[in-house]
């Protein structure tokens, strides 16, 4: 390749896979399960990290241009899901012109469990970060705030102690992410070995990625959170355009300033529903069977009070079977929904019965509360939620 001649050279191939993409997604009815074995967002960094024998390629999932790369950025572009990618294009055309096509994230398609997944390569039963709230040892924690009702959990439920596999398969890959990320519990628990290098407004996001690539880095990891919280806090609408236009320029930066042979792949974590006010509180013959709540809003585990189990099951199933998909823990387990192994340990952080939103809605917990009611939502196993973009570009 020759040097970057500016964003208009970008080497692209609007998305190779319309045939494949037309066919996946649309059993009516049926959730979207990850690929874990095939294109799924675990198997990102293990291709481009691990190490390959001579005259083997990329999986072949995977953008041709990414191929003989000498040095590559992965940008994981939080809450942009491949639906919205191709439905507002017009917003992204720098983004919409990169080569690649969908793939699956993890279930639940959370933030907290897909970037674990992601950065260490591992399936959710692997590493055991189940979900945004998970039930650690009789206390609900919040994963992305390391809290509990008791606050603060920082010092009890050690972050590396809880998840203790490396980030990048143990080497020591710098992470350009916003500096008030760089020493929080989560990031400890699911970057944990990573090099912190921190940006303080998003303009910044590329130069720092410039800068590493300069110095000879031949991989970097960026993050940028902007979509996501635009989307829960505004919805879809002139925010999350403008907000996508803001995306579209960063990578457009950081194309710009590649050199000669690197590779700038995009993906996220999970995509986005419009829910909005249709949040409900699960019924009230499956609450008086429940001791607590974990999970999300789109993927809520009930807890059952000793002995209902099969109780709780049943009455769940009768009152929302026609707007959720309604789950044993046994049922996910044996699916393989969060991969084909858990141990008891991990199987342990599950609740009894799993509330999946298939419909365009929420389920409520009282202690899962934030600063704002959040508009657009995700965690459940829906097309829109599941499929993520993996795409990637270079610069003549």
């Amino acid at each position: 390749m020759s040097e970057a001649a500016g964003r208009g050279t970008v080497r692209s191939q609007v998305v190779s896979r319309e045939s494949w993409w037309s066919t996946v997604g649309r059993v009516s009815g049926e959730p979207i399960l990850p690929d874990y074995a095939g294109p799924n967002v675990r198997g990102i960094i293990p291709a481009l990290l691990g190490p390959r024998r001579k005259g083997t390629e990329l999986p072949n999932w995977f953008p041709e241009v990414v191929e003989h790369a000498a040095q590559v950025v992965l940008l994981v572009v939080d809450g942009l899901g491949w639906e919205q990618l191709r439905e507002r294009a017009t917003s992204a055309p720098t983004l919409a012109a990169l080569e690649g096509g969908p793939i699956t994230t993890v279930a639940p398609s959370t933030t907290s469990t897909a970037l674990t997944s992601i950065a260490t390569g591992l399936t959710p039963g692997e590493h055991g970060i189940l979900g945004y709230r998970v039930d650690i040892g009789g206390e609900v924690l919040n994963m992305l705030r390391w809290t509990t009702a008791k606050g603060d959990a920082r010092q009890r439920i050690v972050p590396r102690d809880l998840q203790p596999q490396r980030a990048f398969l143990g080497q020591a890959v710098p992470v350009v992410s916003k500096v008030e990320l760089q020493n929080s519990a989560f990031t400890e628990a699911h970057l944990l070995g990573g090099r912190p290098r921190g940006w303080r407004v998003p303009s910044n996001l590329a130069v720092e990625v410039s800068a590493l690539l300069a110095a000879g880095e031949r991989f970097v990891y960026a993050y940028y959170d902007g979509i996501d919280k635009v989307a829960h806090e505004h919805g879809f609408g002139a925010h999350y355009d403008a907000e996508l236009r803001s995306v579209d320029r960063i990578v457009g930066d950081i194309l710009d300033s590649l050199p000669a042979e690197a590779v700038l792949c995009v993906t996220a974590d999970h995509g986005q529903v419009h829910v909005g006010g249709n949040v409900r509180s699960p019924a009230p013959e499956v609450l008086a069977l429940t001791r607590t709540q974990s999970g999300e809003g789109r993927f809520r585990w009930l807890h059952a009070r000793p002995g209902a189990a099969d109780e709780l099951l049943s009455a769940a199933q009768a009152a929302h079977s026609a707007e959720a998909w309604v789950v044993s823990r046994e049922h996910v387990l044996d699916e393989g929904w969060f991969g084909p192994y858990a141990s008891s340990v991990i199987a342990r952080r599950l609740g009894d019965v799993a509330l999946v939103a298939r419909d365009p809605i929420s389920f409520d917990d009282p202690a899962d509360s934030g600063p704002f009611a959040l508009v657009c939502r995700h965690g459940s196993l829906t097309s829109a939620e599941m499929y993520v973009p993996f795409v990637a570009g270079s610069v003549r």
